[in-house]
């Protein structure tokens, strides 16, 4: 790759990556002004502070920081050494997991609200919609050959209700290496077809399915185009779940995963393609449902981790761990999360040669 391409692609990565984590840290601000807990400062980027400003009315320090990847948002009564009355640390349970869960909710209505931009501008651009139902084969089909028909609107695939065809084209992609049960609706009754097959392919070492067949495109009106967003919403939160669980079992390996610099990959490829903008913008969707997610497990260091502190004050009728405990659990958490980051970013180096 072209390497001025390649740093101007880094800096597009960058600024979506900016884009997420600003929303992220908003998230937090909002619920947190919302609770009445003072914010000490809003910070975005990590490391030695370049710039910003202190707010006369409230005190907050907004600050720039070196390292464009992270930020924060520091609470009264979360890790500091003042006891405010309105901090972090007197508020109620449910407050705080409210505080804690507003970065990822961010994140997801930021995604959702780009998904909505993306089915929008493409239908207005003459861009088809894909429903379920099937409407021509791929000459010599194996699905046709093992029991689908034309005229077939698919219900299910291996025990997923599928609503769109970014839906059904996903979970073919994701099961389709292997024989699938699909539900579908033929003149108007249900019927279950077991074992159909799709041939497969091998892409970066994993072994994915192939629609081979078409669907015909629904009908572009405004419940159609809030049905799309929503589904493919949907779809691509269940996509990271997908992508964590096939890491557990062994179906993908770790060198599948990236960081901004394989990121940065994954931008040039998808700018050299037609409709580059789309594509990015969809792109940038998936990131921000992704950044949700990985934000919401019970990681140590994570929205989840301390959320999932949270749980357990609850299970014990309100009864706190205790500070220092849960400081140090974070404290391992973010050292492994710094080694498994430098791990990646050294991986997606390599992966550049």
């Amino acid at each position: 790759m072209d390497i001025l391409k390649f740093f101007l692609y880094l800096i597009l990565t960058f600024f979506l990556m900016g884009i997420l984590i600003f929303v992220h840290e908003l998230g937090h601000y909002i619920a947190a002004r919302l609770c009445k807990v003072p914010v000490r400062e809003f910070a975005i980027g990590m490391g030695k502070r370049l710039g910003g400003f202190t707010s006369k009315k409230t005190g907050t320090v907004y600050s720039f920081r070196l390292f464009p990847i992270g930020g924060y948002v520091a609470m009264a009564g979360d890790d500091d050494e003042f006891d405010d009355p309105n901090g972090f640390n007197h508020k109620s349970i449910p407050q705080k997991i409210f505080i804690l869960a507003s970065g990822a909710a961010m994140n997801f209505l930021t995604g959702l609200l780009a998904m909505l931009v993306l089915t929008v501008g493409m239908t207005a651009g003459g861009y088809r919609l894909p429903s379920t139902v099937i409407g021509d084969f791929d000459p010599g089909a194996t699905s046709y050959v093992t029991g689908l028909e034309i005229g077939d609107r698919i219900l299910s695939v291996d025990g997923t209700r599928v609503h769109t065809g970014y839906d059904l084209s996903y979970e073919i992609m994701f099961n389709g290496n292997e024989p699938v049960d699909i539900v579908v609706e033929r003149n108007g009754q249900e019927y279950l077809i077991r074992d159909v097959h799709f041939e497969s392919t091998v892409a970066e070492g994993i072994e994915l399915g192939e629609m081979d067949f078409y669907v015909v495109a629904a009908a572009p009106t405004p419940a159609n185009v809030l049905k799309t967003t929503l589904y493919r919403s949907t779809s691509s939160i269940k996509m990271v779940f997908d992508s964590i669980g096939g890491l557990i079992t062994g179906r993908f390996s770790l060198s599948s995963m990236s960081g901004p610099i394989g990121v940065t990959s994954v931008v040039s490829d998808v700018a050299a393609q037609p409709m580059a903008g789309w594509n990015i913008l969809y792109l940038f969707a998936l990131i921000a449902m992704n950044l949700g997610v990985m934000n919401l497990l019970p990681i140590p260091a994570l929205d989840g981790g301390r959320i999932f502190f949270r749980i357990i004050e609850l299970l014990r009728f309100g009864k706190p761990i205790k500070p220092e405990f849960e400081a140090k659990v974070h404290g391992v958490g973010m050292m492994l999360l710094l080694l498994f980051t430098a791990f990646i970013a050294v991986k997606d180096v390599f992966a550049l040669f």
